[in-house]
């Protein structure tokens, strides 16, 4: 049997015929930039998330770096960062003229400990990013708590949490805006780059669309200088069709990550994801740890499993960021996870008996430890 780490073949084609039409359609009216199709995205996404306003933009990266110019990050200015992320998270505060300052993770979910931000924060300290990593939400009560009582801002990463909750409140509506990818790969994925960024602030809303917009809102007119980050028309069109399915995609990889849970239970030498009653966890990437990653890896390709690794080397301890010549002390539980983390397949359309299949060779190869 053959498990793909995500199948976006089959995926689109359960769809092809929607997806077809939307793109035809911009075809036929050659509105290749703008236009209705992206006016129409920004509405529904706003309404989707639970947000007042939503600005379209050509990539999630470019999303961090606009709502962080936007938030008036100026140079010197510290950014407090988790230790576990992609690297956008960090390198959009530096390429603003900011300083990235990284804070470890929590051992059970990854995501930033708000227990250690309290430490990072400084004089120069002007915002946080927090990552809802893997599809499950931060610890977002803690973090707003100390961000109101060091006055900072908030930009929360929701590259890979979708439609997550965190008490019953969706993620990205808890801090001053909130970025999204819409990468391929992703819960709810374009079929090239594109991103958003979403806030309850009128006026910060209307300042990111200007910057990403070369400044100006309407051609021509430019009120500040900005850059050219735009969703491109044909992605939004294509999502415009998805987004009157992400909620069952949801619901599926739920489903699937559940049967992992059951019958990965129990299972030795491994560590499965953590359950939090108060998260609703969108199972973006589904990512247990193990003693022996590598080995297991290898085992399973072996099997013609597909795996990654999300990510193998912290933030912190990136050739990108040796200036700062940090020591795995610095970032213990970061860096204990780093060599562990394993993620499986997972995406809407896996079957029942690919889940199993997988299992039953995680607890064979572990058995054999």
């Amino acid at each position: 049997m053959k498990v793909p780490f995500n199948d976006l073949s089959k995926h689109h084609m359960l769809i092809r015929a929607e997806i077809d039409s939307a793109i035809n359609s911009i075809i036929s009216e050659s509105s290749f930039i703008r236009g209705s199709q992206v006016e129409m995205f920004e509405q529904d996404y706003a309404r989707l998330t639970g947000a007042k306003y939503c600005v379209s933009c050509a990539n999630g990266t470019d999303a961090l770096y606009i709502a962080v110019k936007a938030l008036g990050l100026q140079n010197g200015d510290e950014v407090i960062v988790p230790a576990h992320s992609w690297i956008s998270t960090s390198e959009i505060v530096t390429q603003a003229g900011g300083v990235v300052v990284f804070c470890d993770t929590k051992s059970d979910d990854s995501t930033i400990d708000p227990e250690k931000i309290r430490d990072k924060v400084t004089e120069n300290t002007v915002g946080i990013i927090p990552v809802h990593l893997f599809g499950q939400a931060a610890d977002m009560d803690e973090i707003m708590l100390g961000a109101d009582e060091f006055d900072l801002w908030v930009v929360e990463d929701c590259a890979q949490a979708h439609l997550a909750t965190y008490k019953g409140q969706k993620v990205g509506t808890f801090g001053d805006a909130a970025t999204f990818s819409f990468y391929p790969g992703k819960n709810l994925g374009a079929m090239g780059d594109a991103g958003a960024i979403i806030s309850n602030d009128l006026d910060l809303a209307e300042h990111m669309a200007k910057f990403a917009r070369h400044g100006g809102l309407v051609k021509g007119i430019h009120d500040i200088e900005g850059i050219n980050s735009r969703l491109d028309t044909m992605q939004a069109a294509i999502l415009n069709v998805k987004l009157g399915h992400i909620e069952r995609w949801t619901a599926q990889r739920q489903t699937a990550a559940k049967r992992y849970l059951e019958r990965l239970n129990g299972v030795s030498h491994a560590k499965l994801p953590a359950i939090n009653p108060e998260k609703t966890h969108v199972w973006h990437l589904f990512v247990i740890e193990h003693e022996d990653r590598d080995g297991l890896a290898t085992f399973l390709r072996e099997s013609h499993v597909q795996t990654s690794v999300m990510y193998p080397i912290s933030l912190p301890f990136l050739k990108a960021y040796e200036r700062f010549k940090h020591i795995p002390s610095d970032f213990p539980n970061a860096y204990y996870s780093q060599s562990r983390i394993l993620s499986l397949p997972i995406f809407p359309e896996i079957e029942d008996r690919q889940i199993d299949y997988v299992c039953d060779l995680i607890k064979e190869y572990s058995s054999r430890m």
